[in-house]
């Protein structure tokens, strides 16, 4: 395997298993406003009772929410084909810049992979939206900063 497809893999595992900690997170959060209701509903009694159920009612519709929105990031990111190389930036690529390195996948943040540091990014984001469709030694302004596209893999 390429020293580069071993970043490329690196990268999508780091990706994978920031999914897996938002999707423990919201999933553990659930259970807990589940238990909280069902605890609610044995012990109080009156109009205290009745906003403590709506306000976790609410928790559990907010959870449910983020748990959705999660499940379409990871269904998305389940269709990145990291063996695929393009001299065009799209969906699963590595892009080296004159500024920063970043993997085109889903918004989770920044990533040390061996020496480097990469930011994972959604094509959809500001940068993203600059990025996909550009190919290598082209450049775009960004923060009224010209980057340069150095490699992409």
């Amino acid at each position: 395997m390429s020293s580069i497809l071993k970043i490329k893999q690196k990268l999508y595992d780091a990706c994978f298993q920031f999914i897996e900690n938002r999707l423990i997170t919201v999933q553990k959060t659930i259970n807990e406003i589940q238990e909280s209701l069902t605890s609610e509903t044995k012990s109080s009694a009156g109009d205290k009772h009745e906003t403590g159920r709506a306000m976790l009612q609410l928790e559990r519709e907010k959870a449910g929410n983020q748990l959705a929105e999660i499940m379409k990031v990871k269904e998305a990111f389940s269709k990145i084909d990291i063996s695929k190389t393009n001299k065009t930036v799209g969906l699963g690529s590595v892009v080296y810049t004159s500024q920063n390195n970043y993997f085109i996948a889903i918004s989770a943040g920044q990533l040390a992979i061996d020496k480097d540091i990469f930011y994972a990014i959604s094509p959809n984001t500001p940068i993203g939206k600059l990025l996909v469709g550009k190919t290598i030694k082209e450049t775009f302004l960004f923060r009224d900063i010209e980057v340069l596209i150095e490699e992409v893999v």
